[in-house]
């Protein structure tokens, strides 16, 4: 039992406990990926978010120590997810980090696994903010109060089986999120085909049967090609803003200091929660808010599969949709379709996008705003063809959102867990399943 083990400090079970790179060097294009807590997620490194920096630089950082090994346990050390965002780093992907994510190297008495759950635990993260954060603007933690943190220590055994227990709910969860990966994939090449590349316009154009339609669907595309001013696009198709085939809506925050207004049923959704979400829907926000608090603020219910965009701040243009109705604050706006096809109204955003952050302005950060949205000169297929998409696409995105949920309720009993197990309140025999 966690009475009976041994508590130790950090610094007794680690070889190393350091940080990246406190000088960050130009970006280089072609170069090799340095990554800080923004680039971090719960399974690792996510390295096509990654900067690059020259081999030169590159190097240096590593003779400096700056590189994470396989089997060390990153997390977050400043900043305003401080302590919040922890992984097990196992890729084989070479990089390099910022001094905005510890490194902690275990020793041969510490697992790695079971060190990344002690620090993922929310009652180890929350002794930590307690007597360990410093800084009122940047909260951060420095290295020396890493090193004189608390850890309880059971046998190497019970560290492995422990991680094994939590490891299990997590692989599904990735295993979940790299298949949602590939089905959102999977949508977006289509969309790609019909509405970027025009291959069903172009197959009829050369006289051949489009590939992968049927009849139907294939009589939906014309056969010849028109000037526009993005370039030749399908006869009959038109260009102009997205607000010609989307109602554009906005959000609102109730009072903070009304306790009435908070904590209720209605999930409220903010632009950490759309820049932190990586999926194709957000299904759960870090607040909620009542019904009341909905009635007497300027916030609004937004539809489920409506897209949402973060409208301001370091994280501007990173979207989502909603998995469900929900309220948003006034950071983000939303984009409903009018054509009764919101899922190619999510592809075409995440199209656009980077042009529409490019046409964003703001003296500090770049700023959407709803003349922005107005100003949008994209692609309008005709309705038929966004319907008939919609329904090409619908069973891949179902399944997405299937597995989501899966995914939360099966970290839901992960978190759970971890805490009982980490204290010995229960042990890992209770956790196997009895035998048939």
């Amino acid at each position: 039992m966690a009475g009976e083990w041994p508590v130790v400090t950090l610094q007794d079970v680690c070889e190393t406990i350091t940080d990246g790179a406190h000088l960050s060097p130009k970006d280089c294009d072609g170069g090799l990926p340095m990554d800080s807590v923004k680039d971090m997620a719960r399974w690792g490194i996510d390295v096509k978010s990654s900067r690059t920096i020259s081999h030169e630089d590159f190097d240096d950082l590593v003779r400096n120590g700056c590189q994470p090994q396989i089997g060390d346990v990153l997390i977050a050390k400043d900043g305003a997810t401080c302590l919040d965002t922890v992984c097990e780093f196992t890729q084989p992907d070479k990089i390099v980090l910022l001094s905005s994510v510890a490194i902690l190297r275990p020793s041969k008495r510490l697992h790695s696994g079971y060190l990344r759950y002690y620090l993922d635990c929310a009652d180890t993260r929350a002794m930590l903010k307690a007597g360990y954060v410093s800084g009122s603007a940047i909260p951060r933690v420095v290295l020396k109060d890493f090193r004189r943190a608390p850890i309880p220590l059971p046998p190497l055994a019970e560290q492995k089986a422990i991680a094994a227990v939590l490891g299990a709910l997590d692989d599904k969860i990735e295993l979940n999120r790299r298949m949602n990966a590939t089905l959102e994939a999977m949508a977006r090449a289509l969309f790609q085909s019909w509405f970027v590349d025009f291959d069903p316009v172009r197959a009829k154009l050369d006289g051949r049967k489009p590939t992968g339609l049927g009849d139907a669907t294939a009589t939906l595309f014309p056969a010849t090609f028109q000037d526009s001013p993005l370039g030749h696009i399908p006869e009959g198709w038109g260009t102009g803003s997205i607000l010609r085939q989307a109602d554009l809506l906005s959000g609102g925050t109730p009072k903070t200091d009304v306790p009435a207004y908070w904590n209720g049923d209605v999930p409220w959704a903010s632009a950490k929660d759309v820049s932190q979400c990586g999926e194709a829907f957000l299904v759960s926000t870090e607040r909620t808010i009542t019904q009341r608090g909905v009635e007497e603020s300027s916030t609004k219910i937004i539809p489920e599969f409506a897209t949402v965009v973060v409208a301001r701040g370091a994280t501007t243009g990173r979207l989502t949709m909603f998995g469900h109705s929900m309220a948003m604050n006034q950071t983000c706006y939303g984009l409903r379709s009018k054509v009764g096809a919101p899922f190619a109204l999510y592809c075409n955003a995440r199209y656009f996008i980077e042009r529409l952050v490019q046409g964003g302005h703001g003296s500090i950060f770049d700023t959407i705003t709803t003349s922005t949205f107005e100003a949008t000169n994209v692609l309008l297929a005709q309705k038929e063809v966004l319907v008939a998409f919609d329904e090409q696409v619908t069973p891949l995105f179902q399944q997405v959102h299937a597995n989501l949920h899966q995914s939360r309720t099966l970290a839901t009993l992960r978190n759970a867990l971890l805490p009982k197990l980490l204290s010995g309140e229960l042990s890992v025999s209770q956790c196997e399943p009895a035998p048939l």
